[in-house]
This record gives structure tokens, sequence and C-alpha cells, in this order.
């Protein structure tokens, strides 16, 4: 029998591999089909939603769901709806009948009775728009690149790193290094790779990146493959929770016995974050 898994108490936000498998659930229903009404229930996000938004949107029809980091950029001929989903945000398609509830603030409604809806208990998400021609956003002006693109591997990391005194596991969720490697995902690659989460980034070779890059993409594909990681808020685009939780080898195991070792896990706060490892695998 497996251990708990002792979660941390503090706000767990959807990481790369929930947006991703958001995209990959909401994208089948939006591509192609014509926007009927835009109906905004709250305003008031991280930053408002904007005022023309239902005016613009109404009409068009979506020809493209991309995501760059944790953005999703939803594509019209008009522009683009830029969503992000913050702590607690979610995605879901759902019958244009359905009645909203208390937090489902924003619904764009579809051709054939259905409905892309926003739900976000803490209002810490944005929905923004892009006009044509706009290439980018304040937003998206200064991050990395995608962990999944081939700029992203061990010489990337072994360059952008010499000199760094900042921990491995600090830099690795930095998103001007590279996207969407958020705390739960930083803390398994690590382990993956048998590197300290401390260790000091400018102080690891150019060997042990490579197989950092690597199990970072790994860990973050296998993620994808199994729908995200649901802790607490996290609700995939088809109204589904992420099964990678039963895949953590560290994360929220701190104390417990190491899966290949069988010596207890130790747990440190790293950048204010809570942070698993083993003093015997990694080094």
């Amino acid at each position: 029998m497996s251990a708990a898994l002792n979660f941390p108490k503090g706000v767990i936000m959807p990481e790369l591999p929930e947006v991703e498998t958001t995209l990959r659930g909401i994208s089948p229903h939006l591509i192609g089909r014509k926007v009927v009404a835009v109906h905004v229930r709250q305003p008031r996000l991280r930053w408002p939603i904007p005022d023309q938004l239902a005016q613009i949107l109404t009409g068009q029809t979506f020809n493209a769901v991309k995501r760059r980091a944790k953005y999703l950029i939803l594509h019209t001929d008009a522009g683009c709806l830029m969503i992000h989903l913050g702590m607690s945000g979610s995605l879901r398609i759902v019958n244009s009948d359905m009645p909203p509830d208390k937090h489902d603030h924003m619904d764009v409604c579809l051709e054939d009775e259905l409905t892309l809806r926003y739900r976000d208990p803490r209002r810490f998400g944005s929905v923004h728009w892009l006009n044509p021609g706009q290439d980018s956003h304040p937003l998206l002006a200064n991050l990395g690149p995608e962990p999944f693109s081939d700029y992203f591997d061990g010489e990337y990391l072994y360059r952008v790193t010499r000199k760094r005194r900042v921990a491995v596991k600090q830099l690795i969720m930095n998103s001007q290094v590279v996207v969407g490697v958020g705390n739960i995902y930083a803390n398994e690659a690590l382990f993956r790779a048998g590197i300290r989460p401390d260790r000091a980034a400018g102080r690891i070779s150019r060997q042990r990146y490579e197989s950092l890059a690597t199990c970072i993409k790994e860990v973050l594909r296998d993620a994808v493959k199994q729908g995200g990681t649901t802790l607490r808020d996290f609700i995939g685009g088809n109204g589904q929770p992420g099964y990678f939780r039963q895949s953590l080898r560290v994360y929220g195991r701190g104390n417990q016995t190491c899966t290949k070792c069988l010596r207890t896990l130790k747990e440190i706060r790293l950048g204010q974050r809570s942070t698993v490892f083993c003093i015997r695998c990694q080094t």
C-alpha cells in the first residue's frame, strides 16, 4: 500500500501540463464554431476584462487554439482572446442551458448550444484581447523558450547558468529561463535527473544539464498524457481531473520513503516553495 501524500497547504495553481490539458480538451469544440454571445458576470479579475469584449468577439469564428507558457490564445480573424487561469481558474465546455455557479465569471456562447465557461474562485486569472497584427503582449514579452521546443536542451541550460549562484530549482522555475516548469514538476524532474534542488545552478556540468533537460521534457509529457495533476482546484477542459498525482515520486512526500533507495525524503523551503528531495539519490 502506498503512503498518503501530504500536499502543502498553499495554493496550487495550474502549471503547463494542466494548461495543455485544457487546450486539448476545449480545442475540438471551439475550432470552426462561431461565437453567438458573450456574457461577463464578473469583470474584475486580476486585471479587468476588456469592456468591449462581447461586442468584438460576438459573430467571430475560432480558427485556432494555441498555448504560450501558461496562456491560452484563442484565434479569430478579428484578433485573439488570451486567457490565464491564475491560481484556481478553469475553462470547460458545457451545454448552454447549464446555469452558472457563483464563480463562473464569463461565458463564451457558441453555436450548437455549447458554451466555453470560465470559472475562477480566487479571481486571480485574467482575460485579454489582442488586436489583429498584435503579435505579442507585455505579459508574453520576456518569456523563455517552451520546454518542448528544440531550442530548450542541456546546452541551453548550461549556457544560461554560467556564474549563476541561484539554486537550480529556482532557476528552472524562472519563466524567463524556461516557461511552464512550476513547483510540482521542478521537484519531479530534479529527482529523475538525480540533482539536488538547492545546488548552485552555475556549478552543474553540461552533461548533468543534458539529463535535466531530458527529464523536464519527460515529466511534463508524462503529466500531459495523464491529464495534469489534480491537487485541489484543477479540472481539465473536459471536466475530468488529472491523474499525474498518482505518479509523483517526491512532491508532497516529505519525510516519507524514497521510491529508489528507501531512505527518508527531506523537505525544505526553497524560494518560499515546498521542496522535497532524496539526499542519497540527488547530489
